[in-house]
This record gives C-alpha cells, structure tokens and sequence, in this order.
C-alpha cells in the first residue's frame, strides 16, 4: 500500500486556469486503442495481472451475506488451479486485488476472509455511492462504520453537483472530511466521470482530490453496471 497522502492547500487561482485540449485528449486515447495487443504468453502474463488489480465487487440491490461469501471464495481463487498449474503459477499466490462492497455487508467480506485465513483487503463505497447527494452528516457515518467493520479501504463519491457548479471549496472542504473520518484506512476518491460534462471539470475534480488527501489511485471511470467473468 502506498504511503498515505497527506494533502496540500486548495490551489484555487490554479485550478481558474486550467484547460483541456480535448482534440488531443482524444487523439490520445484513438492512439492508446489502437496499440498492439500481446500475443501467447505475454498475453496470459497481462491476464494475470490484469486479475491481480480487479477489486471484486458485488453492489446489487440483492446482494446477502451468502452472495458475499461466494464473491470472496472467488477474489481468493480467481482462476482454476488446474490452469494455473498447467503454466506454473499455481504456487504464486493470483488473488484479485481486494474484495468491494456496501458498508452494511463489510462485517460478511471480513468475517468470510477471515474464516478463509485470507489476508485479502476489504474495500467499501461509500459517502451516498453512487451518487453522493446524500447529506453530508449520513455520508460520514457510511465511512465511520465501514471502517469499523473492517474495511480497509473506503471509495469515495463526489458530490457531482458541486463539480458541476463550480463550487471546488465546498467538494475540497468535503473530501477533507471523509479523509479525516477515514483515519488510516486507504481512502480513493471516484469521480464518476461521465457526469461531469467535460474534461476541464474531470481534471479540476482529480485534482481537487489529491490537494484534499485522496490517494493517488483515483476512479476515472464512468459507472455501469457489469458483471465480471474472469477469463480462464
């Protein structure tokens, strides 16, 4: 894990004047799509560490203490021994990256990793996930009792309305807070970029975070919902 960020002052007059080429930012991204993919071995190489860095994650509306259990049997064992032996991996330890789930079902994730002997971490969204309109009062609690449970790494949402309005003291003062409630708990902050209109707010919101003491493993992603089969 890496060493906690102990964030910096809010840089407003910075933050007035940024811009985004986005044209570039684009042509960037048609570039990065288009490289090569590796082939035979490299290719399963990837694989394996593509698996190691999933956090598994189960935020249904039905998720139980059962549906929790099976998801970290799996984030334990994500890929068939019997394919691990045949490439001589079965020996090094291939878990995913950390188990994810709702505050309220952090007790079920530690107590089934516990009982597993596994020293996977347990990561919880929380601050009104996924939307963070919540008010603020109800989104600290979510921090203060996934980290009581156990959890070891708390995501963040941002409240987007604040991105979208302008308002960088009001998100910077609110992340502030979620990291102070954090205590040591790893905390990364999700952006949920697609509602954030443009890239200039993406990259003012990162950046608002990381001054707030985010670390440096933000969520750049826009949310949908997936389910994740692992490729073996």
């Amino acid at each position: 894990m890496s060493a906690r960020n102990p964030g910096t002052v809010l840089d407003l007059d910075g933050l007035s004047k940024v811009t985004v080429n986005t044209q570039a930012v684009l042509k960037r991204a048609q570039h990065i799509q288009g490289l090569k993919v590796p082939k035979r071995q490299w290719q399963t190489a990837w694989l394996l560490k593509a698996v190691s860095c999933i956090d598994l994650t189960t935020l249904a509306g039905d998720d139980t203490p059962s549906n929790v259990h099976r998801l970290c049997v799996k984030a334990i064992q994500p890929v068939r021994y019997d394919l691990l032996k045949k490439i001589d991996m079965h020996d090094k330890g291939i878990t995913t990256a950390a188990v994810c789930v709702y505050p309220s079902r952090v007790v079920d994730a530690v107590r089934s990793l516990k009982a597993a002997n596994s020293s996977l971490p347990v990561a919880s969204v929380a601050t009104g996930f996924p939307a963070g309109q919540t008010p603020l009062e109800t989104r600290l609690q979510e921090v203060h009792m996934a980290v009581r449970d156990g959890a070891t790494e708390i995501d963040i949402v941002i409240n987007r309305t604040l991105a979208l309005t302008g308002q960088w003291e009001a998100m910077y003062s609110e992340i502030r807070q979620f990291r102070e409630a954090c205590g040591d708990t790893h905390m990364k902050t999700i952006l949920a970029t697609g509602d954030l209109g443009n890239f200039t707010n993406i990259y003012k919101a990162s950046m608002v975070a990381m001054m707030a003491g985010q670390s440096h493993n933000t969520h750049f992603f826009t949310f949908v919902k997936m389910t994740v089969g692992l490729f073996f």
